[in-house]
């Protein structure tokens, strides 16, 4: 019988839900690498680091973008609308709207 060496352990499953990882600054759902601009990972990084609180517009431009919100701070809603796109059908909806106020981050497995 020919000798077989032993392949170690079995790759792990790709993780599923959205995975960030900010050491390599990179983001990923169901295993799929999303391509995002570096606003766009700030911003679904810290949604995702503070999941089910709701933040303002104001609170996001200034804790993302490091700025207070002068002038339209509608800026926050373009970036929230392409990581929604980004993210796909099935995760698309863990980006919660709250009207007149802001945005949360509310996945499915999170404690309420």
């Amino acid at each position: 019988m020919p000798f077989v060496p032993d392949p170690g352990p079995s790759p792990a499953p790709p993780a599923q839900g959205i995975v960030i990882n900010r050491e390599q600054r990179t983001a990923s759902v169901d295993g799929r690498f999303l391509a995002l601009t570096y606003l766009e990972f700030e911003l679904l990084a810290h949604l995702v680091a503070h999941p089910r609180r709701v933040h303002s517009r104001a609170q996001l431009t200034n804790e993302v973008w490091g700025q207070p919100a002068i002038g339209n701070a509608r800026t926050v809603d373009v970036h929230i609308a392409r990581l929604r796109r980004k993210l796909g059908p099935e995760h698309r909806v863990v980006i919660v709207t709250v009207h007149q106020v802001g945005y949360t981050y509310a996945p499915t497995d999170a404690p309420a």
